[in-house]
């Protein structure tokens, strides 16, 4: 047991889902109400041995980050034992344990005082801290008013100079340029060299295959299966198309199940986005003479899916009802970054679609297929409708953040897309 960093024991969390607000306080005054319970996390365990580095993988909602804030104590468990030896330094979410208000250097010394090291201790190891985040006078500014880059930077710096036993990363490196994500890669060699655990969450396929040594894979809160990296990432692009390994071999037919199974769902009353992991706090707004009402991501296999592998293509679909006539429509989409960044977009006039007028009561379905050279990571997708009315511009509608695109990827570069470079070497 000496050599056990990480022990996890069927490692449960379990949440309950109420049909309104009031039933949750109905419930706290010992009143009977219908609720639903997931499970976040279903009965999980694996070990982590000290020194090794070990990845996380699987879909969205699969409980990668929810069994990561269980280890670090961010959540308490439902069931299950929990044991780590050695002392944790955590990157959960960007930002974290940081005091917008604070200068940067009053940020180092709230977080090294957290962790439990005295003014002294922290003053040893300021000099380090500095030079890894490398950002200058801006160490005396408030955080509010660091860029993304800048503050992943003063994050991971006081997060990897504090000597960590076991250091825990939730795909915060993302956020970094190419440069500093190879200085942090390069400290974890370092971290592994000198017998230290290094235990994260990644999208890019690419960085798990290259610096783990294990990699678990987790879906709808339950562990699938661990082992070999290149063998659980196979694993883990075979589970994107719904094939799992030794369970249906034959990709054509669960592919043509799944779609069976959603066409059947659609026909009863379902609506594509009732496939989807959708937004419960979307924004909307807009005149309404035309309203989204209803939208899809599919795969390149035709399944509706939050979840698209990079380099695949993929489709964006949105169904349109006009109220009142309209006489020349613009269809649109948006992906941004989870900072809110528009990352890129179209509509029907950037692409010269000829859209005809349309009559009250039409309803037109619109489709959209590109292939996916985002990077790995987490977008947001938004929808919109409008268009020019006696030279003016109009809003129809339009829907901010309908929900969410993950993106994985077998290998990542600079920035926000893949340029798809062709290298030669003479």
């Amino acid at each position: 047991m000496n050599d056990i960093a990480i022990s996890v024991e069927n490692l449960s969390k379990m949440y309950k889902l109420y049909n309104k607000p009031s039933d949750r306080l109905k419930e706290t005054l010992g009143m009977k109400v219908n609720a639903k319970e997931h499970y976040a996390l279903n009965h999980v365990s694996f070990q982590v041995t000290k020194g090794e580095t070990v990845g996380i993988i699987g879909t969205n909602g699969s409980g990668k980050s929810t069994v990561l804030k269980i280890i670090t104590g961010v959540l308490n468990p439902s069931g299950g034992n929990l044991t780590v030896n050695g002392r944790i330094s955590a990157l959960l979410e960007l930002g974290a344990g940081f005091n917008m208000e604070y200068s940067g250097l009053e940020n180092v010394y709230l977080n090294g005082t957290m962790i439990g090291f005295t003014r002294e201790e922290i003053d040893a190891k300021m000099d380090a801290i500095l030079s890894f985040a490398d950002i200058g006078d801006f160490i005396h500014q408030p955080v509010k008013t660091y860029s993304s880059g800048m503050f992943v930077r003063l994050a991971f710096a006081v997060a990897i100079n504090i000597e960590p036993e076991i250091l825990i990363v939730d795909e915060a490196l993302s956020v970094g340029d190419v440069f500093f994500q190879a200085k942090c890669y390069r400290k974890f060699e370092e971290f592994k060299k000198m017998g230290k655990t290094i235990l994260f969450v990644s999208h890019d396929l690419g960085s798990i295959s290259k610096y783990c040594d294990r990699v678990i894979l987790l879906n709808r809160g339950n562990k699938l299966d661990e082992g070999e990296p290149k063998q659980m990432v196979d694993l883990y692009k075979k589970l994107l198309v719904r094939q799992e390994e030794g369970n249906k071999p034959d990709q054509s037919k669960e592919t043509g199940q799944e779609l069976e199974i959603q066409a059947e769902r659609i026909q009863h009353g379902e609506r594509w986005r009732d496939v989807l992991v959708t937004n419960p706090e979307l924004l909307e707004y807009g005149e309404k003479r035309a309203e989204v009402i209803d939208f899809a991501v599919l795969d390149e296999t035709g399944i509706c899916t939050n979840t698209i592998e990079k380099g695949r293509r993929f489709t964006i679909k949105m169904k349109v009802e006009f109220h009142e006539a309209v006489a020349e429509p613009i269809f649109a989409y948006t992906l941004k970054d989870l900072k809110g960044t528009e990352i890129t977009g179209t509509n029907t006039m950037y692409e010269s679609v000829d859209v005809k007028a349309q009559k009250t009561g039409d309803i037109r379905e619109v489709s959209f297929t590109q292939k996916m050279d985002l990077q790995g990571g987490e977008y947001l997708l938004s929808f919109g409708c409008t268009g020019y009315r006696d030279g003016d511009f109009h809003v129809y509608h339009r829907l901010y953040d309908v929900c969410n695109i993950t993106v994985v990827s077998v290998k990542n570069t600079v920035g926000f897309y893949d340029m798809n470079s062709e290298v030669e070497v003479e």
